[in-house]
Protein backbone atom coordinates (compact mmCIF):
# COMPACT_ATOMS: atom_id res chain seq x y z
CA UNK A 1 0.00 0.00 0.00
CA UNK A 2 2.34 2.54 1.31
CA UNK A 3 4.52 1.80 -2.36
CA UNK A 4 1.38 2.48 -4.52
CA UNK A 5 1.23 5.89 -2.95
CA UNK A 6 4.68 6.83 -3.39
CA UNK A 7 4.56 5.57 -6.84
CA UNK A 8 1.31 7.72 -7.26
CA UNK A 9 2.99 10.60 -5.67
CA UNK A 10 5.84 10.34 -8.05
CA UNK A 11 3.48 9.96 -11.63
CA UNK A 12 3.83 13.32 -13.33
CA UNK A 13 1.26 12.78 -16.32
CA UNK A 14 -1.24 14.60 -15.18
CA UNK A 15 0.49 17.71 -14.69
CA UNK A 16 0.62 19.26 -18.45
CA UNK A 17 -2.93 19.06 -18.60
CA UNK A 18 -2.72 21.20 -14.78
CA UNK A 19 -0.86 23.47 -16.47
CA UNK A 20 -2.74 24.20 -19.47
CA UNK A 21 -5.52 24.61 -17.52
CA UNK A 22 -4.11 27.43 -15.27
CA UNK A 23 -3.06 29.39 -18.45
CA UNK A 24 -6.60 29.24 -19.39
CA UNK A 25 -7.98 30.47 -16.33
CA UNK A 26 -5.76 32.99 -16.11
CA UNK A 27 -6.06 34.39 -20.04
CA UNK A 28 -10.42 34.03 -19.51
CA UNK A 29 -9.70 36.11 -16.05
CA UNK A 30 -7.51 38.87 -17.98
CA UNK A 31 -10.18 38.82 -20.85
CA UNK A 32 -12.77 39.82 -18.16
CA UNK A 33 -11.25 42.16 -16.33
CA UNK A 34 -10.70 44.36 -19.27
CA UNK A 35 -13.44 43.07 -21.22
CA UNK A 36 -14.42 46.90 -21.86
CA UNK A 37 -11.04 48.13 -23.39
CA UNK A 38 -10.67 45.11 -25.49
CA UNK A 39 -14.43 45.68 -26.90
CA UNK A 40 -13.70 49.39 -27.57
CA UNK A 41 -10.46 48.65 -28.86
CA UNK A 42 -12.55 46.37 -31.60
CA UNK A 43 -14.87 49.11 -32.47
CA UNK A 44 -11.91 51.27 -33.09
CA UNK A 45 -10.22 48.78 -35.55
CA UNK A 46 -13.74 48.02 -37.03
CA UNK A 47 -14.49 51.71 -37.73
CA UNK A 48 -10.91 52.24 -39.16
CA UNK A 49 -11.26 49.38 -41.36
CA UNK A 50 -14.46 49.89 -42.78
CA UNK A 51 -15.10 53.81 -42.05
CA UNK A 52 -18.14 53.32 -40.61
CA UNK A 53 -20.06 53.20 -37.30
CA UNK A 54 -20.88 49.84 -35.52
CA UNK A 55 -24.69 51.24 -36.71
CA UNK A 56 -23.81 51.11 -40.51
CA UNK A 57 -23.77 54.92 -40.72
CA UNK A 58 -20.86 56.32 -42.85
CA UNK A 59 -18.82 58.55 -40.28
CA UNK A 60 -18.86 62.73 -41.15
CA UNK A 61 -16.23 63.80 -43.06
CA UNK A 62 -16.13 60.36 -45.37
CA UNK A 63 -17.71 60.38 -48.25
CA UNK A 64 -18.48 56.97 -50.07
CA UNK A 65 -17.51 56.34 -53.43
CA UNK A 66 -20.93 55.73 -55.32
CA UNK A 67 -21.25 52.03 -57.19
CA UNK A 68 -20.95 51.83 -60.38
Amino acid sequence: MLKMIKQFLKEEDGLGTVEIVIIVAVLVAVALIFRRAIFDFVKNIIKKVFNEDLDGEILEGITPTPDP
